[in-house]
C-alpha cells in the first residue's frame, strides 16, 4: 500500500465532481492494487461512440456530467482479478467519507470494472 495519484491520473480528475475525486484520491491511499484514472469526464462524440462500438450501453453516461471515473490498474491490465482490490478500496473509501457510489463491477446485465460514478439517489445531477 502507500499508493498515489500520478500527475496525469489528477489531471484526468479535472471536472470531475469533488466526491468523487475525494473518493479516488482516498481509495488510492488504502488500495492493495495501485491504479489510474483512465477517464474522468467525456465528451459527447466520446460518448456516442463508445456506445457505437458497444463498449457503452447508454448516452446517459455519468462521465457526461463529471460524475463518474474509470480506473485501471496500474501497470495496465484488463484481468477482472486485478480490478477486485481497486473495487475493495473505492467503496471502503466512499464508506468512510460517507459518500454514495455504485461500482460497475456489480452490475448484472453490463458488468464494467473501471467504471465507478456517484448514486442517482444522492446525486441526481
Amino acid at each position: 500500500m502507500g499508493y498515489q495519484l500520478g500527475t496525469r491520473s489528477k489531471q484526468k480528475l479535472s471536472g470531475v465532481h469533488p466526491d468523487m475525486v475525494a473518493v479516488v484520491s482516498r481509495a488510492i491511499e488504502l488500495s492493495e492494487q495501485d491504479f489510474s484514472v483512465l477517464e474522468g469526464i467525456r465528451h459527447i462524440n466520446r460518448q456516442r461512440e463508445l456506445v457505437k462500438t458497444g463498449k457503452s450501453t447508454t448516452m446517459n453516461s455519468r462521465h457526461l456530467t463529471g460524475h463518474a471515473v474509470d480506473l485501471v490498474p496500474y501497470p495496465v491490465s484488463w484481468d477482472w482479478e486485478y480490478f477486485y482490490p481497486i473495487v475493495d478500496a473505492m467503496k471502503a473509501a466512499a464508506e468512510e467519507l460517507d459518500i454514495e457510489i455504485t461500482c460497475g463491477a456489480d452490475w448484472k446485465n453490463f458488468p464494467d470494472g473501471p467504471h465507478f460514478e456517484l448514486s442517482w439517489d444522492s446525486y441526481p445531477t
